[in-house]
């Protein structure tokens, strides 16, 4: 679908500020895309609100001149569900930034969709309280791309995704209508609930303006580990020990392979002198007085049983800090090999069984690929990058990930997986959704965007055509 924006924005003058919408080349290439690497680009304009009333004034006009929107917050999505590839015009959120309310009795915070995650975390730090929902991402992801690709990061395993906090939504829908979603209430049965429709749609139904969130009572001081383990199965058996004896914040995989990228990028050493095939992140609440003598009960028990090669316990601030940066540092440290990614997510108990058939796969057919792996093993959810060899040329490269796409998905599917855990279906992943979800599923899909974008103007292409 293409779309001409000339009499658009010509008329868009006159609801928004000139200097806020940019059409030079770089804005339109730095705005119009994320971190997915193999597009091309082709925005036509930048346009930034600054509240929810000249959100609801550029759908209202997009949907009379027939113009398709790109919401853009943070860009660090990676399943290309920021990408405008046919002319549209990208709507940054970037200045609607403000925290409007801050409530400890109902234990909610109110703000823009552009507020950076890492910013409301330490905000509400600051008044005492946490805010749970953390990834690697959170010094440039927004809250509103937070929502929209429903994230998820490293403490699913406690706190789930950031649908659970998630308390009410403001949001614009393409036909231009300003919804104001659940206002906060933890009681509400009044029919359906819009709120969840839009988390995790990616834009697609419409714009979220501002979110009220809530947060929680800090956590109890913690134990970071990092433990080497001899093989998949052993991952499984530390995981069982560990979460059947002591409260879990995060248990986090990553390969030897993933591991000396990140040594490589960073200059961090090895977190013990043992070299091991895989590698564990482990965060415990001390809840009591006996929480650390049952840690290493537990970390003994696996060395006895050979589930665990050698491991250490953090003894500092520092170190824990630098333990996370092996497992944190990953998508930065191989990003100059072009990945390709992908984001799957099977049942725990079927992680090993997923890793095996497709690392063999992977051994076999494509030799000369090079996989780096690392996930939220303690939810099911592993990110699989294939680098780039140097003599392959990016159009090759891609094509010949797709093949391998088949092939995992096809395993997921087997599995009664998932071929998106958390960075959304975008472009990346529309061809594949039919490994998931049904024929049926995605036909009610498609009518829900028509009744709320009946015109097809919000993010166009994504998810599905």
């Amino acid at each position: 679908m293409q779309f001409e924006n000339t009499a658009f924005l010509s008329d868009l003058k006159n609801v928004i500020p000139e200097t806020n919408i940019l059409t030079d080349s770089d804005s339109l290439q730095h705005y119009g895309s994320d971190w997915t690497k193999h597009y091309d680009i082709r925005a036509g304009a930048v346009v930034f609100p600054e509240n929810t009333e000249q959100v609801a004034h550029i759908v209202r006009l997009a949907r009379a001149k027939r113009v398709g929107l790109i919401p853009s917050g943070g860009r660090t999505g990676l399943s290309g569900g920021a990408c405008a590839l046919n002319g549209e015009v990208v709507v940054s959120f970037e200045k609607m930034n403000r925290i409007l309310d801050f409530n400890p009795t109902d234990r909610t915070v109110t703000c823009e969709a552009g507020v950076v995650t890492e910013i409301l975390q330490n905000y509400v730090r600051d008044k005492g309280f946490y805010f749970p929902v953390d990834f690697a991402s959170r010094g440039s992801s927004q809250i509103g791309g937070n929502i929209a690709t429903n994230a998820g990061g490293i403490k699913v395993i406690r706190y789930g995704n950031f649908r659970e906090w998630v308390s009410g939504l403001k949001v614009v829908t393409g036909r231009g209508d300003v919804l104001e979603l659940n206002r906060s209430l933890i009681k509400n049965n009044t029919g359906f609930d819009f709120r969840h429709l839009f988390i995790g749609s990616e834009g697609t139904l419409g714009f979220i303006t501002e979110a009220t969130l809530r947060f929680t009572l800090p956590t109890k001081p913690l134990i970071v580990l990092a433990l080497g383990v001899p093989d998949l199965d052993s991952v499984m058996k530390v995981f069982r020990a560990f979460r059947d004896g002591v409260e879990l914040l995060a248990f986090e995989f990553f390969s030897d392979i993933a591991l000396k990228y990140v040594m490589k990028s960073t200059g961090l050493p090895r977190p013990f002198a043992t070299e091991a095939p895989y590698y564990l992140i482990i965060e415990v609440e001390k809840t009591d007085d006996k929480t650390e003598d049952r840690t290493l009960e537990i970390f003994e028990t696996c060395l006895e049983n050979g589930w665990v090669l050698d491991g250490a316990i953090a003894q500092s601030e520092t170190q824990a800090r630098d333990f996370w940066r092996l497992r944190e540092d990953i998508s930065e440290a191989t990003a100059p090999y072009m990945p390709y990614k992908n984001d799957i997510s099977v049942t725990i108990s079927k992680v090993p069984e997923f890793l095996r058939e497709t690392d063999a796969v992977f051994k076999k057919h494509y030799p000369d690929f090079e996989v780096v792996w690392f996930g939220h093993i303690g939810d099911g959810n592993m990110h699989v990058n294939i680098l780039k060899p140097e003599n392959l040329s990016s159009e090759d490269f891609v094509e010949r990930c797709k093949k391998v796409d088949e092939i995992l998905f096809g395993v997921i599917q087997k599995l009664g997986g998932s071929v998106s855990a958390e960075h959304g279906v975008g472009l990346v992943k529309k061809p594949f959704l039919h490994y998931t979800r049904s024929p049926a599923e995605i036909e009610l899909m498609k009518g829900l965007k028509a009744v709320f974008d009946p015109d097809g103007i919000m993010n166009p292409g994504k998810i599905f055509d």
